[in-house]
């Protein structure tokens, strides 16, 4: 998943959604301040049925789990299924780019992988969303209408073909509805 502008009250609205059954990782870029510490929205984390953590080098990722790239850090999929940090230059102006994640994890996991886009105030994850598509993935965009700032699901709009164009909460309803059924693996 990719947030940045509003991202947080789209998040809030998606997540508790989940079940604590849900069969898949959720790994969510949130554009933030580089210097910021400790998890974004760590006050709301509670009301989530699934644990939280920052990604940390090497980590291996695993089903049920909700993941956070850490701050002014790209954060990638290997080949190994495990998670790589990287300092390299900005994206889109920004690190951690939901494009580098969108792409490595499109390389990795092909049908099975499901990209989300959500509220945000540039291009970033428009791209990647496309290179899910490309390689037989699940496509979904917040509906820009209820975005905060819509450019971002705008964007991934007119770049990529989406397959589902809804509000957070019935993305994070969609999303445990289908699990693993969503993907075309």
């Amino acid at each position: 998943m990719g947030a940045s502008a509003g991202g947080s009250a789209a998040l809030a609205q998606l997540l508790p959604r989940l079940p604590p059954t849900f069969p898949l990782a959720v790994i969510i870029v949130r554009h933030l301040h580089p210097l910021q510490a400790g998890l974004p929205f760590a006050y709301q984390t509670r009301d989530w049925a699934l644990p939280v953590k920052e990604a940390d080098e090497k980590e291996p990722v695993r089903p049920g789990w909700i993941y956070f790239a850490p701050p002014n850090y790209h954060l990638l999929i290997e080949s190994d299924r495990t998670f790589a940090l990287s300092i390299d230059e900005r994206v889109n102006y920004v690190r951690p780019s939901i494009d580098v994640l969108f792409e490595s994890a499109a390389e990795v996991y092909g049908a099975g992988l499901v990209g989300v886009i959500l509220s945000g105030a540039n291009q970033d994850g428009a791209a990647g969303l496309r290179r899910i598509k490309e390689r037989g993935g699940l496509a979904v965009v917040q509906d820009p209408a209820t975005a905060e700032v819509a450019l971002m699901p705008q964007a991934a709009l007119a770049m990529a073909q989406i397959d589902y164009v809804l509000p957070p909460a019935e993305i994070g309803a969609l999303l445990a509805r289908c699990g693993t059924a969503c993907l075309n693996v």
